[in-house]
């Protein structure tokens, strides 16, 4: 049984003419994987608002942790993914005592389209409950 999903996720696909056509399962497997690959990298309670608040400029670990209210340990963590997944770098700085600064990577660039996408949404929606 074939299940749909847009532009790999609604159920649709394009085309090379750009006309629209129902997705085989496999192009279906595929948007699935790859929407499952975002949520992994920036899934979570902490990663966008780490990101949203670095959009500012490097900061300093224990400025990061007050700026975002977030526990030292789950602070930790959540950089040590955003390193890894190449959105943030981490700089020891020759201090003392010794100091760790952070700073989003070009590569945290390509996320700003969706991040725009997703706030433009989020007032939609609060909008949208506010009303009733």
């Amino acid at each position: 049984m074939a299940y749909f999903c847009l532009d790999n996720i609604y159920g649709i696909v394009m085309n090379k003419d750009r006309c629209l056509k129902p997705a085989t399962d496999e192009e279906c497997k595929k948007a699935w994987l790859a929407l499952q690959d975002t949520l992994d990298v920036i899934g979570g309670k902490w990663k966008l608002v780490l990101i949203a608040i670095l959009r500012g400029g490097k900061l300093k670990f224990r400025e990061l942790s007050r700026e975002a209210e977030i526990s030292p340990r789950i602070l930790s963590k959540e950089l040590k993914d955003l390193e890894i997944n190449g959105l943030v770098t981490r700089t020891v700085l020759n201090t003392r005592p010794i100091s760790v600064e952070y700073e989003l990577t070009p590569y945290s660039q390509t996320l700003s389209e969706m991040i725009v996408s997703m706030h433009e949404w989020g007032k939609q929606h609060r909008q949208r409950f506010k009303e009733q």
